[in-house]
């Protein structure tokens, strides 16, 4: 387990105690201790409120759920404390938000840097809808910052990055990245998804904008999804306004308050997560049938360095690699007992997916040669994506071996 203490806790609570406490009041009318699910779709008006979306009615509580609701108020108090921003707005997906990001920020003819190895559902969306959109992309190697300050152009008004990026988890130095942006234009966004508010703030590196897919591990129950984009509050009022009231992707107060009790434990999770991903990644290392390992927390990560150094946990991803690949998902989706065979990840329980270094290239990242090679650098011919659960380690291996020793 990593040892070194969260760096934000010399200063205000703990992120444990914000993780319970943050955004949360009891009912002054009932009492209750715990958050309300306030499921009412729209709320007692001023007989001389705006039906217009321009008149924001934040000065005159609660309106409509579309615009904003108590439950979800919570939860966006919660998630920016955690983050240490100024805001949050909670979306009903982590694609609503990247997609309301994008429309914040970009408009025809302005320019996109954006990791070449993203999201892939993101990166489908930069190579489709923003270039009909009229808007410029550069694709590149983020872990490199040389490559992200030559793509910079005078009409660059974003930088798109994922550490760890999924699937392969390579990192980006987000700091050298953020130097590389003052006194320009652009602004700086990071989907920090694998990483969490536990590991890495990006803010506190000098990001501009964050991303979580609230389904993954702040949730971290796999029961409700969602997402969250962080940053200045002149922003986030910005976005609400016309994102959320506008083109309506908001979350829903039930899984609110899902996602809410999930991140009561969030903290607690992720300690158990490392400890988890820890032992099984030690488990593969060893293995015969296992020819890599990539996680962040062990040495043999390229970038180990820069993961001790920007993350305080190493999260419970890892990706690991076979010659005999192609015979290994049927015999994992039909034999595991424990480990679950579908996508997703951050999940209380192990989830384990192969990815076919071929296919994923050509659907999802269409990128050039010298990029493709640097992903397989990564990745090899195919990656197994284990998200590693807190269920108890031996277990974990256990079930992996089972599976193993039918091609051993």
């Amino acid at each position: 387990m990593s040892s070194h203490a969260h760096r934000n806790s010399d200063s205000g609570p703990g992120i444990q105690t914000l993780a319970i406490h943050a955004g949360e009041h009891p009912d002054p009318v009932t009492k209750a201790s715990s958050p309300n699910l306030v499921m009412s779709s729209t709320f007692l008006a001023d007989p001389d409120a705006s039906f217009s979306a321009e008149g924001s009615h934040e000065d005159e509580g609660y309106f409509y759920s579309r615009w904003s609701n108590p439950t979800v108020a919570q939860l966006e108090s919660k998630l920016a404390a955690l983050e240490g921003t100024e805001s949050a707005m909670a979306f009903a997906s982590g694609m609503a938000a990247v997609n309301a990001l994008f429309l914040h920020c970009l408009r025809p003819g302005d320019h996109l840097v954006m990791g070449d190895i993203v999201y892939a559902a993101v990166s489908e969306t930069a190579n489709d809808l923003l270039l009909e959109l009229g808007i410029k992309i550069s694709r590149v190697d983020t872990s490199d910052p040389a490559a992200v300050e030559t793509a910079l152009r005078e009409n660059t008004r974003l930088v798109y990055i994922e550490s760890p990026c999924n699937p392969i988890l390579r990192l980006t130095d987000i700091a050298a990245i953020a130097k590389l942006l003052r006194g320009t234009k652009a602004r700086l966004a990071v989907d920090s998804t694998f990483a969490t508010p536990v590991a890495t703030r990006p803010t506190d590196y000098g990001a501009d904008f964050v991303i979580h897919s609230l389904t993954k591990y702040l949730g971290g129950h796999g029961d409700a999804v969602g997402g969250a984009l962080l940053g200045p509050t002149e922003d986030i009022t910005e976005i609400r306004r016309k994102a959320g009231i506008r083109m309506g992707g908001v979350l829903s107060p039930f899984n609110a308050w899902l996602i809410l009790r999930g991140l009561a434990t969030f903290p607690l999770r992720m300690r158990a997560h490392e400890s988890a991903a820890m032992d099984v990644g030690r488990f593969l290392e060893n293995h015969p049938l296992i020819s890599r390992v990539y996680y962040p927390g062990f040495e043999s990560h390229p970038q180990h360095e820069l993961a001790a150094r920007q993350m305080n946990n190493f999260s419970g991803m890892l990706t690991f690699q076979t010659e005999r690949h192609a015979e290994l998902p049927h015999l994992l989706a039909e034999n595991l007992e424990i480990i679950h065979y579908a996508v997703s990840l951050g999940h209380h329980r192990s989830l384990i997916f192969y990815i076919p270094t071929e296919e994923i290239l050509k659907t999802s990242f269409k990128l050039t040669e010298q990029q493709n090679e640097a992903y397989r650098e990564f990745a090899g011919d195919a990656i197994f994506r284990l998200s590693v659960g807190i269920e108890d380690s031996k277990d974990l291996c256990a079930d992996l071996e089972r599976v193993f020793s039918k091609l051993t």
